[in-house]
Order: C-alpha cells, then sequence, then structure tokens
C-alpha cells in the first residue's frame, strides 16, 4: 500500500477545516505542509499562524516541507506546529548534518528534499542519518505542474543506495502526481506521494486518495 500526503496548498483555505476533515477521513497517511518563503523559491504560502491552525484541527500527522532560506532557524518553531516530519532543502543548508541532528532532537523525522537538478549522489554521507528524502519531480514553487521523467532514474537511483547502505530510508515524490505518474514512481521505488491538484480537484477527493493509496 503506497503512502499518500495530500498537499494543502491546493486545498480551499477559505473551507480549509472543511478539507482537513476530509483529509482525516480518508486513506491519507499525512497532511503535506509546502511552506514557501518568496527566496528560496518564487512564492509565498504561509506561516507558523496557519500550520497551528492546521494541527489543531488535523489528527493525521503533519509532513512539513520547509522551501526556504535558513530553514535552521526554525526548528522550535516547526516543532512546535505539531510536525512529526521536518524536510529541509539540501539546496538550502550549509550544515546539513547539524541541521539533521537539531530536526531529530527536536523530536522529529528528519527529512531532506531534492531539487531536479541536484543529483541523489549528493546524499550519500547523510542517508545513514535520515528517515525520509523527498524527490522533487517538479521544480519547487508552484502547484500543478507536470511531472519531470527524469525523476524515475532517481528514485531507482536513491533505491540503491539506502539498499547498500541497509537503512530504513522512505522515499516520498513530490509533483504532478497522478494515477499514471503515481504508478511510475511507487514502481521506481517510492513508498509516499504528495498530491495536491489530483485530490483537491478531483470530484471525489476521498476516493483519489484510495486510489493512490491502492498503488
Amino acid at each position: 500500500m503506497t503512502k499518500v500526503s495530500p498537499s494543502l496548498l491546493s486545498a480551499d483555505f477559505g473551507n480549509l477545516d472543511r478539507d482537513i476533515e476530509m483529509l482525516d477521513s480518508s486513506e491519507a497517511a499525512m497532511l503535506h505542509i509546502d511552506v514557501m518563503d518568496g527566496v528560496f523559491v518564487p512564492n509565498i504560502s504561509f506561516g507558523f499562524p496557519v500550520m497551528q491552525a492546521i494541527n489543531r484541527k488535523a489528527r493525521k500527522p503533519l509532513d512539513v516541507h520547509l522551501m526556504i532560506v535558513q530553514p535552521e532557524r526554525y526548528v522550535s518553531q516547526v516543532r512546535d506546529c505539531g510536525a512529526e516530519i521536518m524536510c529541509v532543502h539540501y539546496e538550502a543548508c550549509t550544515h546539513l548534518n547539524r541541521l539533521v541532528n537539531q530536526i531529530r532532537q527536536g523530536g522529529m523525522k528528519p527529512a531532506v528534499a531534492l531539487n531536479p537538478s541536484t543529483p541523489v549522489a549528493m546524499l550519500e554521507d547523510i542517508i545513514d542519518d535520515l528517515d525520509m528524502v523527498l524527490i522533487m519531480s517538479v521544480n519547487p514553487g508552484f502547484a500543478a505542474q507536470k511531472f519531470i521523467p527524469g525523476t524515475l532514474k532517481k528514485i531507482k537511483q536513491l533505491r540503491e543506495m539506502i539498499a547498500a547502505h541497509g537503512v530504513n530510508v522512505e522515499i516520498e515524490v513530490d509533483g504532478g502526481i497522478n494515477l499514471e505518474t503515481g504508478r511510475a514512481v511507487v514502481d521506481a521505488g517510492a513508498d509516499i506521494v504528495v498530491a495536491g491538484n489530483f485530490v483537491f480537484k478531483a470530484p471525489e477527493p476521498v476516493k483519489a486518495i484510495s486510489d493512490l493509496s491502492a498503488l
């Protein structure tokens, strides 16, 4: 069974309570929260007050993806928002090993995201310390982008690295996920798929999540 982490970036912010209740009643494994700062990526999403509101309402774990510069400044704030997973971008971190340790010491699961142009090999010296790797299958910053086919090769390379190190690290894929691309990434070795528009624009979002879970 594939884990599904619906991206709240595609939710109806005017009816966030309703959408969170829908996700809580679905087969979603967790809720994906994209935090953008307008610097690391060319867009701004939401900050800690919205995350705190989501945490008060949601019963499922929060999968927080920070697309921001200097993520090391916000470990305690992310923890206080109830995050189970804190994911930071390799490209945004000067001292990644230190930050990964801080995330784990803060009681969260550390994860690292890779942009489409960043090779999997960059994680060779940190993979043993992670709980999850997020492979971006679009360039981060906007919803509703087209899946980048080269992602499949990266997933396979990462799966081989994880096996070679003998560690239990999950692979999450984010960007352009639907039933077709979702099937492809799962076949390549992904454990978790992030889906935004495919879920929230669907006539039956709960069924869309169930269909992804069955991949």
